[in-house]
């Protein structure tokens, strides 16, 4: 399954372009996003736990990436609730659910075999924000391949400074503006290397997750 799958163009998503989809999982649906492979796949997605659904314990070859956007999900007798981020190494092993319900952000299988540290931050604790001129960053994970944050943009701000080598991003609260275009709560963006002044927060601000950085994608994947 490719969807989404050539990373040398831009990629958008809207909320209301949203299309659920079930996964094998009871209780539990997704939109893709990207995606690289079938089942087992390089992929992006929103994922949504009805409440009191769960997976079974199963391992994450290529690691595991996640943003509580609402409700609580947990894994192995621990609750992360909305605004905890979460990155779990290759080879790391979880039995996710949720008594509640909630609605993550996750990425499949774009890790390095390298990365090996877990990941746990509370997005919702304000020492864990910088201050800066437009805004304020809150620093999810930094390496070799990528950076990692969420964004705090004032109103008018420039979301792009400089050139990116690549970028992603997912707007939580208010709005990013592109020219004419507009990018509500819950759209997602993927833009290759380039230069992207136009990028700008809405009247009110807008708050985000943003990736820079190359994607890593595994070849074989690219077969399926």
């Amino acid at each position: 399954m490719l969807i989404n799958a050539d990373f040398s163009k831009r990629a958008v998503v809207l909320a209301d372009e949203y299309r659920w989809v079930p996964s094998p999982q009871g209780g539990v649906e997704r939109v893709m996003l990207d995606r690289i492979g079938g089942e087992k796949a390089r992929a992006t997605s929103i994922v949504r736990y009805a409440k009191g659904s769960y997976f079974p314990a199963h391992s994450h070859p290529g690691g595991e990436e996640i943003l509580v956007l609402s409700g609580t999900f947990s894994e192995d007798g621990k609750d992360f609730p909305a605004g905890w981020y979460m990155r779990s190494p290759p080879g790391s092993a979880h039995r996710p659910s949720s008594d509640e319900g909630a609605v993550i952000f996750v990425k499949l299988r774009q890790m390095p075999s390298s990365e090996s540290k877990f990941v746990r931050i509370d997005t919702n604790d304000p020492t864990n924000w910088i201050r800066r001129d437009q805004g304020a960053c809150c620093a999810l994970f930094s390496g070799d391949a990528e950076r990692v944050t969420l964004e705090r943009v004032q109103a008018d701000g420039r979301l792009f400074p400089a050139p990116v080598g690549g970028a992603e991003l997912l707007v939580l609260e208010g709005e990013v503006r592109e020219g004419g275009y507009r990018y509500g709560k819950g759209s997602w963006i993927r833009l290759p290397a380039g230069d992207y002044p136009a990028f700008v927060a809405g009247v009110a601000g807008a708050t985000f997750y943003l990736k820079i950085g190359a994607p890593i994608v595994d070849p074989a994947l690219s077969e399926c």
